[in-house]
C-alpha cells in the first residue's frame, strides 16, 4: 500500500483540514506523513507556533481508517488522486482560497488544458438553450480543437454541454457532487461512459459512499468555476446552481459570459441579471468570447466536416431513427418505447448513441427529435 497516498487522502478526510491549513502545514515543514505519525503533544506544539487549529488523535485515526478503504477503491478502479501540493494538481485550482485538498479523477484528461470553458445552466432548459449550446460548442471546435468543456453532468444545459463536446470532438470533464462509486443522475450513466471512452474525465473531491446532498452541489460549483478560464451561463433562473457557479467564478476574478434571453422569460432571468449587473459579458457571437479572453485564432487548415443528411444506421439505431423520421413532432421516451418495441436499456443506449452522433436532439421533458 502506498502509505504516502493514504496519508494525503486521510488529510482530506480529517475534520478541520482546509486548503489553508494544508498550506500552513507545508510552511511549518510538517509533511502529511508527520501529521499522522508525530505524537499529539509534539504536533500540536508545532501548530501553536502559527496559531493553527489543534487536532485530536481520534480524528487522525478515523481519517486513516477511511483513507485505507478509499485507497483500495481507487487502486481497484484506476482512479487518480490529485493532491493540492503536488505538481499534477490543476493549476487554476491550486491557489484558490477554498481549493479542494484532493481530487479523484477517473479518466486521463489533462486538467491544465488551454483553453478551458465551463458551460452551465438550468436543469429546466428550453430548446433555445439546448440548441444554442450545441451550436456554440460547434463554433468553438474548429478554432480550438483541444478546448476543454467543463460542466456538472446534471440534466439540461450540463448534459447538453457534455454531449456537444463529444459530438464535436472536444475533451469534456464532468464534476460530480458525490463519490465516484455512483453516477447521479442515473440516467446519465451512459453519457458518463461516453465521456470516459472519448478521452474525457469524471472528477470529484468526495470519497466513496458520499451521497449527492444539496450542499455538495453548491460545494461542487466552486470546482466547476475554478477549473476553467471562463464560465458561460446559457440559461438560468434568477436563483439556482448556475448563478452560484457564476458568482463564484466572478469572486475568483475569472471571466463570466452569459447568453441574453427575452426580458420576461424566467429561464433567462438569471443571465439577463448577470449582464445588467456587469457580472457577466454579453454573448452575441464567437468573437465576443475571443476578444474577452484574448485568445489567439489559429489558422484553419480545413473546414469542419459536414453532417451526413441521411446517415447509414443498423439495428436498434436504425429502428429509433426511422421511428422519429415518421413524425414531425418530438417524441417522448415512452412513445418511442411503445413504437419501437425495444427494451428500455436498449432504447436508452440507442438514444445516447444517436445524440452523441448529432443525429437527434434531446429536448426538455425527455423528448427527442431528429437534428
Amino acid at each position: 500500500m502506498d502509505s504516502e497516498l493514504v496519508y494525503k487522502i486521510a488529510l482530506s478526510l480529517t475534520p478541520g483540514i482546509s486548503a489553508e491549513v494544508v498550506r500552513n502545514l507545508a510552511d511549518l515543514g510538517i509533511s502529511t506523513h508527520e501529521f499522522f505519525t508525530l505524537n499529539m503533544p509534539e504536533l500540536n506544539q508545532k501548530l501553536r507556533s502559527m496559531a493553527c487549529r489543534l487536532f485530536q488523535n481520534i480524528a487522525r485515526e478515523e481519517a486513516l481508517f477511511r483513507a485505507r478503504q478509499e485507497f483500495e477503491f481507487v487502486q481497484r478502479h484506476k482512479i487518480k488522486v490529485l493532491f493540492i501540493l503536488d505538481d499534477d494538481f490543476p493549476m487554476l485550482l491550486r491557489d484558490l482560497p477554498d481549493a479542494p485538498i484532493v481530487l479523484y479523477q477517473l479518466g486521463n484528461t489533462n486538467l491544465d488544458t488551454h483553453p478551458s470553458l465551463s458551460i452551465v445552466g438550468t436543469r429546466r432548459s428550453t430548446s433555445y438553450g439546448l440548441s444554442f449550446t450545441d451550436r456554440f460548442v460547434e463554433s468553438v471546435a474548429p478554432y480550438y480543437p483541444d478546448a476543454m468543456i467543463v460542466s456538472g453532468l446534471a440534466y439540461g444545459i450540463d448534459t447538453a454541454a457534455h454531449v456537444a463536446a463529444l459530438k464535436h470532438g472536444l475533451p469534456t470533464v464532468a464534476v460530480m457532487a458525490h463519490g465516484l462509486d455512483t453516477i447521479y443522475p442515473a440516467q446519465n450513466r451512459d453519457l458518463a461512459k461516453q465521456i470516459l471512452a472519448h478521452g474525457g474525465s469524471i472528477l470529484s473531491e468526495y470519497p466513496t459512499k458520499t451521497r449527492p446532498y444539496r450542499q455538495n452541489f453548491l460545494q461542487r460549483n466552486r470546482i466547476v468555476a475554478g477549473l476553467s478560464e471562463l464560465t458561460f451561463v446559457v440559461e438560468s433562473e434568477i436563483k439556482g446552481g448556475a448563478m452560484s457557479t457564476a458568482s463564484i467564478a466572478f469572486s475568483y476574478g475569472r471571466d463570466v459570459m452569459a447568453l441574453p434571453g427575452r426580458f420576461n422569460d424566467p429561464i433567462s432571468a438569471g443571465c439577463n441579471h448577470l449582464i445588467a449587473k456587469e457580472k457577466a459579458r454579453i454573448y452575441t457571437s464567437l468573437p465576443d468570447l475571443m476578444n474577452l479572453m484574448r485568445w489567439k485564432i489559429p489558422a484553419l487548415d480545413a473546414l469542419p466536416p459536414q453532417k451526413v443528411l441521411f446517415p447509414e444506421l443498423e439495428g436498434d439505431l436504425a429502428t429509433v431513427y426511422q421511428t422519429l423520421r415518421q413524425t414531425a413532432q418530438p417524441m417522448s421516451i415512452d412513445s418511442i418505447h411503445l413504437n419501437t418495441g425495444l427494451s428500455m436499456p436498449l432504447l436508452m443506449a440507442a438514444l445516447t448513441e444517436l445524440e452523441f452522433e448529432g443525429i437527434i436532439n434531446k429536448l426538455p421533458g425527455a423528448r427527442y427529435e431528429l437534428s
